[in-house]
């Protein structure tokens, strides 16, 4: 990459608010297949657990440095615990409240010889007034941090997303957000969105051209008041879209293992490089080297500040 200065993260103060969830993988060995249907038996070995969703992008955020805290809504059961003893083991300071009418999001994978076998859901949306009383909290939140990251799952987290952005603009703080859905209008008047490839083909429809892709991504920042767009594009690198242009970074040459999590990598390692005071094209540059190192492990992950520092000094500079 092109020679660039990581910039001091330790001060940066981020406020990740969304839909969390427990990512559970069971592993275990595989070496038959079952008489009752045609299916393996998976003898299992250990068990780990691992924040996903909007906790995976503020441990993320956390593991490159910066100080993080953490609004969203759980259940009263035992996957919470588990999401709220991992938060602490990766210094996160999490306001998660209560539902006891539902259950924590959880992704339980099975995991066979380093393949994913099976993967169920549990998941519910939250009560609208445990939503409400989320609200309040974020309104005394917002003033103690530099940038809001608002990550949507779609799970409910996010029901108020309006009068989030609204709030934190009215308090001067820029508001990323990871969108979810066919309806982009509920962010309206973000600083930044970061929708990947498949996510923007929904919403403004399939492009001819990168012209074509520029003309209709400005539209839309003209139509949603976004000072600027991240396209994450898979094997295409990324690209962010200005008043000023549009800033291409290819994609790093890395042996892909596992691309979950990724996105939530990516905002997490741009919100904190932003809030560092890194521009837009460092920012995105850095969120990009992030982005390849963690597709190289399994599961949800995070690339460390270290980890950055060391893939930034082994990269061939452009």
């Amino acid at each position: 990459m092109t020679a660039r200065v990581l910039p001091e993260t330790s001060d940066a103060r981020i406020l990740v608010v969304g839909d969390v969830m427990l990512d559970r993988y069971w592993f275990g060995d595989v070496s038959r297949i079952s008489p009752e249907a045609p299916v393996p038996v998976v003898r299992m070995t250990r068990s780990e657990d691992r924040p996903g969703g909007a906790a995976n992008v503020a441990r993320n955020a956390s593991a490159l440095g910066a100080q993080v805290s953490l609004l969203s809504v759980v259940g009263n059961d035992e996957a919470a615990n588990a999401l709220g003893h991992l938060l602490d083991d990766s210094k996160i300071d999490a306001h998660l409240f209560r539902d006891a009418s539902v259950q924590t999001t959880l992704k339980l994978r099975v995991i066979g010889r380093s393949q994913q076998l099976l993967r169920i859901d549990f998941e519910q949306r939250p009560q609208a007034d445990t939503l409400a009383a989320k609200l309040e909290t974020y309104r005394e939140l917002v003033d103690g941090h530099d940038l809001v990251l608002l990550s949507d799952y779609d799970k409910g987290a996010l029901d108020h997303v309006e009068q989030m952005i609204a709030l934190a603009r009215s308090a001067g703080k820029p508001v990323l957000v990871d969108p979810k859905g066919d309806d982009f209008s509920r962010y309206r008047g973000a600083t930044t969105l970061t929708p990947n490839r498949g996510e923007l083909q929904g919403i403004i429809g399939r492009w001819r051209s990168e012209e074509d892709l520029k003309a209709r991504v400005d539209a839309l920042r003209r139509d949603l008041e976004l000072p600027a767009l991240l396209l994450t594009r898979s094997e295409e690198g990324m690209s962010m879209f200005t008043d000023a242009g549009v800033t291409h970074e290819p994609a790093r040459a890395r042996e892909v293992f596992d691309v979950s999590g990724a996105g939530d990598t990516v905002i997490a390692a741009y919100a904190v490089m932003k809030a560092s005071g890194a521009d837009d094209a460092d920012a995105m540059a850095w969120a990009n080297l992030a982005a390849s190192i963690v597709v190289g492990k399994l599961g949800t992950a995070v690339a460390t500040i270290e980890e950055l520092r060391v893939a930034a000094a082994s990269s061939p500079r452009e």
